[in-house]
């Protein structure tokens, strides 16, 4: 059996201020963090789910306030 090809990574980071965050501008002039969390494939597997939800947590916690998902991601599971 092969051993998992998906690297597990533990990162310190210093907790980021949002009034610190880098913006863009949407094409409407709304402005939105330049640095985003993506959830493409979280909730693709029910057993990482405890997992998905703590990285998740993590990021706000650092002062990230942009989560990308997509209906798309794990047919919708990324969403709820």
């Amino acid at each position: 059996m092969r051993p998992s090809l998906v690297p597990v990574v533990t990162l310190q980071l210093a907790q980021v201020s949002p009034t610190a965050m880098r913006t863009v501008d949407l094409p409407n002039g709304e402005p939105v963090p330049c640095l985003g969390q993506g959830t493409w494939m979280m909730g693709d597997r029910k057993d990482r789910r405890g997992e998905e939800i703590s990285a998740l947590h993590a990021g706000i916690e650092l002062g990230m306030t942009l989560i990308d998902t997509a209906e798309m991601y794990g047919e919708g599971a990324s969403e709820t």
